[in-house]
């Protein structure tokens, strides 16, 4: 009879580890928490966009990386930052040839027009 172990399953051979989505998904995440803090902390809310834009880039995740640049431009116009955000958003926005009925493609326009793109 075997007694039944309190660790937790593992592949045969192989660690679990998050997936990629998650990871992309964390960085935005936590940076959105850092900035909903009593005292928000934006230098470090900005170091995770930009790592979830780089993340998403890096495995070329078009829409991964538009949230991430969506998050980071609207944080860049509040900072006074508009061009900047702009020449972040629009190119990524460029990409897409098609969904623009999706909730993310109409926000990055709402945000492109307010950018005054």
């Amino acid at each position: 009879m075997r007694r039944a172990s309190s660790r937790p399953p593992r592949a045969q051979g192989h660690q679990l580890r998050p997936t990629t989505n998650s990871n992309k998904l964390s960085a935005r995440l936590k940076g959105e928490i850092l900035l909903r803090q009593a005292v928000p902390e934006v230098a470090q809310a900005e170091v995770c966009f930009q790592q979830a834009l780089t993340i998403a880039r890096r495995q070329q995740a078009r829409s991964w990386e538009l949230r991430a640049a969506m998050r980071l431009s609207r944080l860049w116009q509040q900072q006074g930052k508009r061009a900047a955000a702009r020449e972040l958003l629009a190119p990524v926005y460029g990409w897409f040839t098609e969904g623009f009925d999706t909730a993310d493609l109409q926000e990055a326009k709402a945000l492109l027009d307010e950018l005054g793109a």
